[in-house]
């Protein structure tokens, strides 16, 4: 039988994972035939759960017997999420093992209101550690200033981490030094290295919605048809020039003597993965975000909708590079129209956090309804 084309693009060097977990998905067989196509690990956030638990009457019995046994809102969210991160572990274990703990991971988010909160971060990042309880889960824990103590604390203590809502080069040059940083006190306190994995989530589209509406804007207002035309070819551009600034810096960090000290000892690479992948805007290719983020040793993680038109039209060729030359000169032809990377950067920083605790009370508001429901009901 001939290989998918997530399966080919697996071989060359790319993984894909999905972006999305439901507890359908394990009763239906689905995520069984995603894993079969060619999907290596999966990733979730409060967003994603929020979606699967309002969204269904998946979890209904569930709920009522976590609430008839006394439990909290907080402790049912817990538990609900829990057992699909479980789930869906146990179901990529095979490949975990087979890939030599190179793919078969399952992403779970820490509570997205400590983001800004290190010590408190840490805490929970060791209970679920030790709630979860699976070899092949990463952590999730977002690049702010915060967050990366606790990314050296976790990495020091062989817990696996998924540094989320990465949107600028600088965030990802301190998420790589985390990481050698960690794994530096993994080594002096004699732990294994090998066992230790971390990926690098660098979110792509929401980096093209923020530049494509500034240059919009200026569209709107320049006169000149050869400006009009410059800021025009510019649309759709940042965020893979951006990815490609990234890419380059990740191949130089990960060729580098500091690396490979801790390579010889058994450390991993910890992958740059590409995050936030889904086309939003119609006028794009439904799979731009994954044709020209294809790089060696990366993850792109995708919802279901990109998944399927990749494994339909898509197409494995390299598209990234470890030279930064393209990617730095479309980065200054944007400067010079007054697109400010890094202001962009910051404000999507703020923005992914504050979304995702959003996200996370609405669900535990929802968890909260059901139980009123629940009780009216008895």
């Amino acid at each position: 039988m001939a290989k998918t084309t997530i399966q080919q693009l697996g071989d060359w060097g790319q993984s894909i994972w999905l972006d999305n977990i439901s507890r359908s998905m394990f009763a239906s067989g689905k995520l069984k035939s995603m894993i079969e196509a060619g999907v290596r690990g999966i990733t979730s956030n409060p967003t994603i759960f929020e979606k699967a638990i309002s969204g269904s009457a998946d979890y209904e019995e569930e709920i009522k017997a976590l609430c008839r046994a006394g439990k909290s809102i907080f402790e049912i969210y817990d538990d609900l999420t829990i057992r699909d991160i479980q789930d869906a572990a146990d179901m990529f274990r095979p490949l975990y093992e087979k890939t030599n703990r190179v793919d078969g991971y399952v992403s779970l988010e820490i509570n997205p209101a400590l983001a800004y909160k290190t010590e408190e971060t840490i805490e929970e990042g060791m209970r679920l550690h030790k709630k979860v309880n699976r070899p092949n889960v990463l952590f999730k824990v977002p690049a702010t200033d915060e967050g990366f103590g606790a990314i050296e604390t976790f990495l020091g203590e062989g817990i696996n981490i998924n540094i989320t809502l990465i949107f600028s080069l600088g965030q990802y040059i301190k998420t790589a030094e985390a990481f050698l940083k960690g794994m530096t006190y993994r080594l002096e306190k004699q732990g294994d290295l090998s066992r230790t994995c971390s990926v690098a989530s660098v979110f792509v589209s929401r980096v093209d919605t923020a530049a494509d509406k500034m240059l919009e804007d200026a569209i709107e207002k320049a006169k000149d048809k050869t400006v009009v035309d410059e800021l025009e070819t510019l649309k759709g551009k940042a965020a893979v020039a951006n990815a490609g600034l990234i890419y380059a810096k990740y191949v130089e960090v990960f060729s580098g003597k500091d690396f490979e000290r801790l390579r010889a000892r058994g450390a991993n690479v910890q992958r740059l993965l590409w995050g936030s992948t889904g086309t939003k805007n119609p006028a794009y290719s439904d799979i731009k975000y994954v044709t020209e983020l294809i790089g060696k040793n990366t993850i792109n993680t995708l919802p279901e909708k990109t998944i399927d038109a990749f494994l339909d039209h898509g197409v494995v060729k390299e598209a990234l590079t470890a030279a930064a030359g393209t990617s730095q000169k479309t980065l200054d032809r944007l400067a010079r129209t007054g697109i400010d990377m890094d202001g962009i950067c910051a404000k999507l920083l703020i923005d992914g956090a504050g979304a995702f605790t959003s996200s996370f009370e609405s669900l535990l508001k929802t968890l909260e309804d059901k139980v009123k429901e629940i009780s009216t009901a008895s």
